[in-house]
């Protein structure tokens, strides 16, 4: 049964093209899941600077609690020191 060269022409072309086509179809695959990788990698960044942020803060308020609890004589006598560093003690 013969077929019409029309028909063959036309497989012929869609397979050229599909060929034709598979590396540009690849680089846009390998930009778009970089381009996703990246952005996760800065919004990791991102949070991660943000809990830090918060960790030190936490240290800093839980530091001032410990100074704050010792006593006022001791806070008295240590600011004074740290405003008077020539005080001759």
């Amino acid at each position: 049964m013969p077929v019409n060269e029309q028909i063959t022409d036309s497989v012929t072309q869609v397979n050229t093209k599909v060929v034709g086509e598979t590396p540009a179809m690849g680089m846009g695959n390998l930009l778009v899941s970089t381009s996703q990788a990246i952005a996760n990698a800065g919004h990791n960044a991102t949070a991660a600077a943000q809990q830090g942020a918060v960790m030190m803060q936490a240290a800093t308020v839980q530091g001032i609690n410990s100074l704050m609890s010792i006593g006022t004589s001791i806070v008295g006598r240590s600011s004074e020191d740290i405003l008077t560093p020539d005080s001759g003690r």
